[in-house]
Order: C-alpha cells, then structure tokens, then sequence
C-alpha cells in the first residue's frame, strides 16, 4: 500500500468511527483546510520565523494535511500523481533559467 493510500485509509477509518462523513463533502473540507492555515498563520503572527513554537507548526500542518488528503480523497485523486502533475506544470512555468533566485510570478519573468 502507498502511503498516501495508508494515510488515507487511517483518516477514513477514524472519521467513520465517528460518523463524521455527514460533514465532510467537498466545501466544509475546503473551509477547513482554509482555517486550519490560518490557526498555522497565527503561529508565526508578530514573531520571528524561527519564534515558532514547532510543535504546535507540527499540529497544525497535520491537520491541513489531513483535511487536505480528505478532500482528494472525495474526488478520487491521486495524491502522489496531482503533486508531481503539479510540479511539473510549474517547471513548465518557472524555467529554471528564467526563474532561479527570482520571486516573481511565472507571467513577469
């Protein structure tokens, strides 16, 4: 088993235990993906980025991870295949020749 499809089946498991699917459809994920960021920007607000406390960076990451392979899971994505579909659209967009050292966006390069 791959283990994005080991996580997947771990989270699936512990939702089901809790007949938590009735809330998890494609628009409550995406919210909660969005406000679990924000509780890990919330983190890093006023501080230095290394004034972090990782434990709690951990956590959070965790939990957009989780809510994030929940909704891949809804629309059957294959996490592993969209991430490097993904990268490569972006290596397309951000040739290294143009791009290395360089923040700009791919359309200002």
């Amino acid at each position: 088993m791959k283990e994005s499809e080991e996580i997947i089946q771990a989270l699936l498991k512990f939702r089901n235990e809790r007949d938590w699917e009735q809330f998890h459809n494609p628009k409550d994920l995406a919210l909660a993906i969005s406000i679990e960021s924000a509780e890990l920007l919330e983190l890093f607000l006023w501080k230095q980025p290394d004034e972090a406390n990782t434990g709690k960076v951990k956590e959070e990451l965790a939990d957009i991870f989780s809510f994030a392979f929940l909704l891949a899971e809804k629309f059957g994505f294959d996490v592993k295949e969209i991430v490097l579909e993904k990268i490569k659209t972006n290596g397309e967009k951000y040739p290294v020749d143009k791009a290395k050292g360089s923040a700009k966006k791919y359309d200002e390069l």
